[in-house]
């Protein structure tokens, strides 16, 4: 059994074993029919004794009643168990995807990690529930029943069990073959689970380049190969299951021809032989179940395997080599000759700047120069590969991780609202916020106005993902969510890229209420988001640049000149001006 399997059933250990144990019972129970039947027909029947036959009667009627209670009782139990084991293994498993990394997620598809807490899991659930017992059931009443029919008659059970080492082998062979084949079904199951994921969250993009037809023949590809594998896998069983189903089918014919030829010549009773007919299906009903038993082991053993890697998991981040959580965090940040690889690519090399308490810090760069992989160290979703982060001069790795991003929040630039309502998307992090903060808070965000708008206000529930708003409006409500929280560390990672101009401008006046009380970083495209900034970092190939302030950094004549005049207009209007010429309305005479 797996380490993770055996911690999630300790404590129900006690009855657990009492359930399987009950088996044995069953097991005995299930011999009293077809002894008494032998003892009726030879003893009432046969010789006569019409005493006994209340007595045997009444002995049978219970041992049913008996039987079928215990039996009922185990079963539940059984899925009680299991029941409470999944619900135990699915809470842990769910508990380490909260403490992993962003480079787990950024490695692993969804739709893995979809089917380990569901399919994979619900095979644990059917072996704890069902499989086991039944492992256990049909093994204690084939020995009891061979035990049994030994003490009848031993000539006739070695006739009956000549069968049994040709469905040990037909069994043994079936098991060896059928385990590649479910990690085989598990594994498409989980890329059929990624296809369908990725197809909805994309679907907007899907629809808006008509790619619909491309999607569904991908997902049709994928579907299809799950049919494959589970053929595949169908066709390993369909090999043994008729051969041991035939071996199986073979004792009565045993039984009618060798109990027959000995009645005959008077080795065996009458009733004898009606106990061999009663006990038959003791030793048959294992012989078939096997076939099954051990294809549903398989598929456990395959599902289990492909947890274990999931248990096993470490987030690559510590919780905090000191777990240092101060009092208070007054919001200087310094980044120390920084640099950061991901994976082979180079993002970031060399990085130095400090940010004091209070200041704003703005970060311009072009796409994929490294901007967000700043704030992304900050919070230490990843770990600088060398340098040094400090926060207010203690290197953000000994703050506890939960303390350290309760105080370093981010605006990130790819938005994410659950299917909640406004007010609960703002206040996720602050829950219990009073409602005059939350307005308070989409006030400074530009997002009260809208809001209002709506029928129902902030008691709008907004579709998964933020669907019903516009890019923009999800920006804000991202944006309130931040404030709200309020840490002595924020940082907006292009949380105005879909707003207009004027809106952004509202948004830079209610921030401006901040300066001085928190140390901000913005990081944007737009020059306008980002020239009244304290100091202005511009990085390129993943190094800084240019800095200084919006003025300084216009008189240098470098990028953040050139970007300025770019997204103003006032290159173009230079260049269109004839020389000497001063008008600020090109193309009108003089």
């Amino acid at each position: 059994m797996h380490p993770w399997l055996r911690a999630h059933l300790k404590k129900h250990v006690v009855a657990y074993c009492l359930a399987v144990s009950m088996t044995l019972v069953v097991s005995a129970i299930n011999l009293v029919n077809p002894l008494l039947a032998g003892v009726l027909v030879d003893r009432v029947i046969i010789a006569g004794e019409l005493s006994l036959l209340w007595k045997i009667l009444g002995i049978m009627v219970l041992a049913v009643v008996v039987k079928s209670t215990i039996r009922y009782s185990y079963q539940m139990i059984c899925e009680r168990v299991s029941q409470d084991v999944l619900r135990s293994c699915r809470q842990e498993l769910f508990v380490k995807l909260q403490r992993m990394d962003f480079g787990y997620f950024d490695r692993t598809k969804t739709g893995d990690i979809m089917a380990h807490m569901t399919g994979d899991l619900d095979a644990v659930r059917h072996f704890i529930a069902w499989v086991v017992y039944q492992i256990a059931e049909n093994l204690i009443m084939f020995v009891a029943a061979i035990a049994a029919l030994f003490f009848v008659d031993w000539r006739l059970t070695l006739a009956m069990l000549a069968v049994a080492p040709f469905i040990g082998a037909l069994t043994f062979a079936l098991a060896r073959k059928v385990k590649p084949t479910f990690a085989a079904v598990r594994a498409q199951f989980s890329r059929l689970n990624s296809t369908v994921q990725e197809n909805i969250a994309g679907n907007r993009v899907v629809r808006a380049l008509t790619r619909e037809d491309y999607e569904t023949d991908k997902f049709q590809a994928e579907n299809g190969a799950y049919r494959d594998r589970n053929v595949e896998s169908a066709a390993v069983w369909a090999r043994y299951i008729p051969p041991i189903e035939f071996f199986s089918g073979v004792l009565p014919v045993i039984l009618i021809l060798v109990g027959g030829a000995m009645i005959i010549r008077g080795e065996m009773t009458l009733g004898g032989l009606v106990t061999f007919n009663g006990l038959v299906w003791a030793i048959n009903q294992p012989m078939r179940m096997a076939g099954w038993l051990v294809n549903d082991v398989q598929r456990y053993a395959a599902a289990a395997d492909r947890l274990d890697k999931l248990f096993a998991l470490q987030s690559a981040l510590p919780g905090g080599r000191k777990g240092l959580r101060p009092a208070s965090i007054e919001g200087r940040v310094e980044f120390r000759n920084v640099s950061f690889s991901y994976g082979d690519e180079n993002v970031l090399e060399g990085v130095d700047f400090v940010a004091e308490p209070g200041q704003t810090i703005g970060i311009l760069g072009p796409t994929g120069s490294g901007k967000s992989s700043i704030g992304r160290l900050m919070c230490r979703y990843y770990d600088a590969t060398s340098g040094e982060i400090l926060l207010d001069g203690v290197d953000v790795r000994d703050y506890d991780l939960d303390f350290l991003r309760s105080k370093v929040g981010v605006a990130m630039q790819d938005v994410f609202l659950f299917s909640d309502t406004i007010e609960g998307n703002i206040a996720f992090g602050c829950p219990d916020a009073p409602m005059r903060e939350i307005v308070r808070a989409a006030e400074l965000a530009n997002a009260h106005e809208f809001v209002g708008e709506l029928d129902q206000g902030y008691d709008t529930i907004i579709g998964e993902r933020g669907v019903g708003l516009s890019g923009g409006q999800r920006q804000r409500v991202a944006l309130a969510r931040l404030l709200l929280a309020s840490p002595p560390v924020m940082i907006l990672d292009d949380t105005t890229s879909s707003v207009d101009i004027e809106t952004e401008e509202r948004i830079q006046e209610s921030l401006k209420s901040l300066r001085g009380t928190r140390t901000m970083f913005i990081i944007a495209h737009r020059v306008s988001s980002l020239m009244h900034a304290d100091r202005i970092l511009v990085i390129k190939d993943g190094r800084v640049a240019e800095r200084g302030t919006h003025e300084e950094l216009r008189a240098l004549g470098g990028y953040y000149e050139e970007v300025y005049r770019h997204q103003t207009g006032s290159g173009a209007r230079a260049a269109a001006r004839p020389e000497g010429t001063t008008s600020s309305r090109p193309g009108c005479e003089e």
